[in-house]
């Protein structure tokens, strides 16, 4: 099989930048900063108004979910709130699925769509998104003064934090305010809102004076619910304000019990609920920062290894049925309801960084890799919206949230994944430039004069270009990432070719006097691999460059409401009933480790192949939609 390559060129540029992304990331916000991290950062992300996404199918996911954001108000996203405080509003339009009135969790959503719009107005500078989060703010302004009570804030009584204290059955009231305090902090990160940091102030004092009357024992009792990542919503609120007391009742959320195996190099994340466990590690990761704590980036470094090493699918994702599994028993465990895209998301989260602490590339190898295969391809692209779970059984398919009805915590970890694709293409330290994922945008670095604009088709075109424009010539390390899944890279600077003596894994820097006009151009040969099913040799998934392969098969069997979920049934997305066909085959007789010998381009389509001797064709997972596919093959020589 002739090998697709990936040809990348770039031209030096002119203009600005600032500092970084989603929440409290190292070097963000640092006007805003009150306590600094102490640890080295190694590499600095870059605020989102510096990153210009251009036209891409990251743009378009983006598009989609702005024009669902669109038909939520902000009456709709305060309605619970005012009817927990009493203030007279109207039940036109309220939100069903996990938001309606009844349901314990109602709320969330509001704090993900508060985040969403802080995400969206600082990519787009579009002033709507900062006015409708205002509007929010001021809403929830008011209602956290007419309930009174100390800075409580909620769209459910206190009375469910009681409870949880108490040990009696609610549905993880911490993990619904994490989502309110970090939308409430993006707000004023990005959009400059004080109310909002007023608000959300207060609210960290109510948890203060909360908790700090507890025993260890009623600690214990309430940290066996479901809390989210509000120990790091504290931290960062701790960073911004400087308030000792709001450290304090951060490492109130320390849990002993799980936290505590992985400073020793346990491996204990079997039957534990995944989207529970990975923000506690966040947290951690934000601690360290913080105050150095060498047991918490030990926990960090081991938990990250443990998972992307033993717990984790071709496509980035891991769990089955939300929980983790034995370590590397993934063949056992390709079912129709893997990969909660939560956990993705939160991944996702911690793997920047630790990036930003060691700018390793296998970092932005996984990052591309869960970002391309998973987080694109979780929205259908027909109508916006978000599936739960990218399932791994054969002849499964997405199964999409409704607009009105579903509301789940996939769906506000949605809204945030599709107005942040900015954060992770570019990195910086004090002197150089990285470029760790190859998705057309512009961005412009203020302290080095510099604007680079990445433009590129990839993967289904070979071609990425950088212009840029410099008027003063700039000494600076632009460093590369060579994929891991390519080999043999190619580079020419202003056309000369450039020595490579860098391994695929690594970073090839280019180390040079830039001028008006430079230009580098890399080719990163593309060609499929095979990646084993843990426990299971015989058991493989296709990649092809860094896109998990699948079949597509089409929709026999699938009758309404599939693929989106049954709008009656609010859950119906972890009880969903796939009525397979029956007959499905995922028998193929090749040699997996020369796979190239059977897998062959199919001409005119990009990204698409044919395996040799059958009618199976192959493509990449996040492009396939509302239809059943394979991704794990039974080889057989």
């Amino acid at each position: 099989m002739k090998k697709k390559t990936l040809f990348i060129t770039l031209i030096s540029v002119f203009t600005g930048i600032s500092v970084n992304a989603q929440s409290v990331y190292p070097g963000q916000h640092a006007d805003k900063i009150k306590v600094k991290n102490v640890i080295p950062i190694k590499a600095y992300s870059f605020d989102l108004k510096d990153v210009k996404l251009l036209d891409s199918p990251f743009t378009d996911n983006m598009q989609r979910e702005i024009d669902w954001l669109a038909t939520l108000s902000a009456d709709q996203l305060v309605h619970n709130f005012r009817l927990n405080s009493g203030i007279q509003t109207s039940s036109r339009g309220a939100m069903q699925g996990w938001e309606r009135t009844e349901v314990e969790l109602r709320g969330h959503t509001t704090g993900h769509v508060m985040s969403a719009l802080a995400l969206l107005y600082a990519t787009t500078g579009d002033e709507s998104f900062k006015l409708k989060g205002d509007s929010v703010v001021s809403a929830l302004a008011e209602v956290q003064a007419v309930l009174n009570q100390d800075g409580y804030l909620s769209a459910y009584p206190q009375h469910f934090i009681d409870r949880n204290i108490a040990g009696k059955g609610v549905w993880a009231p911490w993990y619904t305010l994490h989502k309110i305090y970090a939308g409430l902090i993006d707000l004023y990160l990005y959009t400059d809102n004080k109310e909002a940091l007023d608000v959300v102030t207060k609210m960290g004092m109510w948890a203060y004076k909360k908790l700090s009357p507890l025993t260890n024992e009623q600690l214990t009792t309430m940290l066996e619910n479901e809390f989210g990542g509000i120990g790091d919503a504290l931290y960062n609120l701790y960073a911004i304000t400087g308030i000792p007391e709001i450290k304090e009742v951060a490492q109130k959320f320390y849990h002993k019990e799980l936290l505590d195996p992985l400073a020793n190099h346990t491996d204990n994340l079997a039957k534990h609920h995944a989207n529970t466990f990975i923000p506690k590690i966040v947290a951690e990761a934000r601690y360290y920062e913080l105050t150095g704590g060498e047991k918490e980036k030990n926990i960090t470094d081991f938990f990250w290894n443990t998972v992307i090493n033993h717990h984790t699918y071709a496509t980035g994702g891991n769990s089955d049925r939300e929980h983790f599994f034995e370590a590397d028993h993934i063949a056992e465990h390709l079912t129709g309801y893997t990969q909660e895209s939560c956990n993705t998301y939160n991944m996702l989260k911690l793997t920047k960084h630790m990036f930003s602490w060691n700018p390793n590339p296998v970092y932005a190898d996984y990052y591309e890799n869960a970002l391309y295969n998973h987080i694109l391809g979780q929205q259908d692209p027909a109508t916006g919206m978000i599936s739960y779970f990218l399932p791994m059984l054969p002849g499964a398919h997405k199964v999409y949230s409704t607009p009105r009805e579903s509301f789940w915590c996939c769906v506000g970890t949605g809204f945030e994944n599709h107005a942040k694709y900015g954060e992770g293409i570019y990195y910086h330290d004090a002197g150089s430039l990285y470029i760790n994922l190859f998705i057309p945008s512009e961005l412009y670095w203020k302290n080095k004069g510099m604007k680079v604009r990445l433009e590129t088709k990839f993967p289904d075109e070979e071609n990425i270009s950088l212009f840029i424009n410099t008027d003063v010539a700039v000494n600076m390390p632009v460093k590369l990432r060579y994929p891991s899944w390519s080999s043999k890279a190619e580079v020419k600077v202003n056309g000369k070719n450039v020595s490579i003596r860098q391994k695929p894994g690594s970073y090839i820097t280019i180390d040079r006097k830039w001028n008006k006009g430079d230009k580098i151009e890399v080719r990163f040969p593309m060609s499929v691999r095979t990646i084993t099913a843990s426990n299971d040799p015989s058991k493989v998934a296709f990649v092809y460059g860094p896109f998990v392969l699948a079949s597509p098969i089409g929709t026999e069997g699938m009758q309404p409401p599939a693929p989106y979920s049954n709008p009656a049934l609010h859950n119906d997305y972890y009880t969903y009933q796939y009525n397979l066909p029956e007959g499905i085959d995922t028998i193929l007789k090749i040699d997996k480790d020369k796979p190239e010998q059977a897998i062959k381009p199919v001409a005119g389509q990009p990204l698409a192949f044919k395996v040799a001797g059958t009618d199976i064709l192959l493509k990449p997972i996040s492009r396939i939609h509302r239809e059943r596919y394979v991704t794990y093959w039974d080889i057989e020589k």
